[in-house]
């Protein structure tokens, strides 16, 4: 139950709609069993005064205005009891979600970078979804149950004391046993359905996303398979649970049965010391009536398995510290933009290879530095470190002469533009696509930015209403690699860093996108990285990196001069 507490704190925001919607179905079930118990003393007595001379002296009415008000009651009060509960619930899961994104968010790359996507959309959805048994089934059932049966033998118990005794004991007794009988019985099976929940989501996301590739090499028939198998694993789990439930109910069921018969022996020579009447059917309707408030406990708790198994998950994400944590704190930084990387090392997460040895790099305010190096050798790591993705082992990396610690996230998110390798459209307008980059740009501003990358065609038609999809599955490698472009530019901050900006490019373009570029970036810091030898004489320094290491460090001419590795490289073209 421990894995729960996260969760149940949040439940402080929400107190006054819990707990209004758990005395509402407290009032439901009082007007229910107060229904069923009148019902079946009025009608007894007033059979008994029928035939006696009672008949002229007994109240009808009285009784009859509390059957019919204990009936509006009840219908009005579960209306009022689901709206209010519901509404209440669905709050508190919103905000879960709300909670959970939020410590989901400081942990990506890190943390998350081995879980799936369709995994964590099943944290997101159904595991938060199962969050809701937490109130609906356990805790809300709980509570009336024991106030309900505190309030029928108290009751009972003014008429006869060993028989409001006597029920409420048994009731009691089965609020006790039965929850820990079906949490024994549904613990495994409710643990194994929600991790089978999330492998069906993972597989069928996995084989929608990459049903093309699959269809392409043959293998879609066996990743469909995959679907079919983990869906049919999951069936058999709903099927024992839906067994449970039965079995649940069934022996409720048989429960009230013997009770009804205990209570109506016990009462069979009068109630509260008065010959038999119409007491004793009070009594046994009373007792039938009871067991409604122990039907949504009876297989609520077989639920708690998958509850639980679906708190821990959650708390894998939840309860996991962020490799990299921001300053709340926004200070004042230069508008020199440097940048400087101070004997960096650096490794992934699970591997002891270093990526970054050693590395000392600084660039001045508005310097325009290309990286080289082959694929592997570190570059694009450098500029993850920039954007602060990951922290670096030892060493620091710093920016307008502070170290990223002590930047505001927001702070450094708009003083860096990137256009990284992989360019991440959304499924959304090509409009929405832009607009995150500057959210104020307007439709004259992002068109003519398209246009300059290149991208004037996709301004016909619908334009910048035209959906993109998922994925920008409709658009090719260099029309997505220039959307990233063109993010950069409508962004304008300080610093660019461009990780191989013209990779799959046809010359042409490559040649209208670096002039583009170079034009744009005169007063901006710029750390470019390539492994191809273009335009490099342009550069104020080249920094040349391999195996993590920096090799060489100067500009064109300089390197030239030396007959170096760099020198070696441009006479192997």
């Amino acid at each position: 139950m421990r894995d729960l507490l996260p969760y149940l704190k949040l439940y402080k925001k929400h107190w006054f709609g819990l707990s209004l919607g758990m005395i509402l179905a407290f009032a439901t079930l009082v007007c229910s069993i107060g229904l069923l118990t009148l019902s079946g003393w009025f009608l007894s007595a007033a059979a008994i005064a029928g035939l006696s001379i009672a008949r002229k002296t007994f109240n009808y009415m009285l009784p009859a205005g509390f059957v019919r008000g204990f009936a509006i009651g009840r219908t009005a009060g579960r209306w009022g009891e689901r709206v209010v509960s519901h509404d209440a619930t669905f709050k508190l899961l919103t905000d879960l979600r709300i909670f959970f994104f939020k410590k989901l968010t400081p942990l990506i790359p890190g943390r998350v970078s081995n879980l799936r996507d369709g995994d964590l959309l099943n944290r997101l959805v159904a595991d938060i979804d199962a969050m809701d048994h937490v109130y609906l089934r356990l805790i809300s059932p709980i509570v009336i149950g024991i106030f309900g049966i505190a309030s029928l033998a108290a009751f009972l118990t003014y008429f006869d004391v060993d028989l409001g005794l006597t029920l409420g004991a048994i009731l009691l007794a089965l609020l006790l046993i039965w929850p820990v009988l079906f949490y024994k019985l549904g613990k495994r099976n409710g643990e194994t359905l929600t991790n089978n929940k999330a492998k069906l989501r993972i597989a069928a996301l996995d084989w929608l996303e990459g049903y093309s590739e699959l269809t392409i090499f043959g293998a879609e028939g066996r990743y469909r398979n995959a679907i079919l198998d983990a869906q049919s694993k999951l069936l058999c789990n709903q099927y024992v649970n839906a067994h449970l439930s039965g079995l649940a109910q069934a022996l409720l069921m048989l429960a009230n049965g013997w009770t009804l018969v205990l209570m109506i022996w016990l009462s069979a020579d009068g109630v509260g010391g008065q010959p038999p009447g119409p007491m004793i059917a009070m009594m046994a309707f009373a007792t039938m009536a009871s067991f409604e408030m122990l039907m949504p406990i009876a297989g609520a708790f077989q639920y708690l398995g998958q509850t639980l198994t679906s708190a821990r998950r959650l708390n894998e994400v939840i309860l996991a510290e962020p490799d990299v944590t921001f300053s709340e704190e926004q200070k004042e930084h230069s508008n020199q933009f440097s940048i400087d990387f101070s004997n960096v090392e650096f490794s992934y997460p699970d591997s002891d290879t270093k990526v970054l040895k050693n590395v000392d790099l600084t660039i001045g305010a508005k310097q325009k530095v290309a990286i080289l190096g082959q694929t592997g050798s570190g570059k694009s790591t450098m500029l993850q470190l920039l954007s602060r993705y990951w922290d670096p082992q030892s060493g620091s990396v710093s920016i307008a002469g502070q170290s990223l610690t002590e930047w505001n996230e927001s702070q450094l998110r708009k003083s860096v533009s990137v256009v990284s390798q992989r360019v991440d459209v959304l499924n959304g307008t090509l409009r929405d696509n832009l607009l995150m980059a500057s959210p104020d740009a307007t439709d004259e501003l992002i068109s003519k930015t398209l246009t300059e990358v290149g991208l004037e065609k996709l301004l016909d038609d619908k334009g910048l209403d035209a959906w993109l999809g998922d994925g920008g599955r409709q658009l090719s490698g260099g029309e997505k690699r220039r959307i990233g472009i063109a993010r950069a530019l409508l962004h304008d901050a300080p610093i660019m860093l461009l990780d191989e900006p013209t990779e799959g490019l046809d010359k042409s373009t490559e040649k209208q996108i670096m002039t583009l570029l170079e034009s744009h970036y005169q007063d901006k810091t710029v750390l470019f990285i390539t492994h191809r030898l273009v335009n490099l004489a342009k550069m104020d320094a080249i920094c040349l990196i391999e195996q993590g290491e920096v090799v060489e460090h100067g500009s064109h001419d300089q390197l030239i001069a030396r007959a170096g590795r760099y020198y070696q490289l441009t006479q192997s073209i």
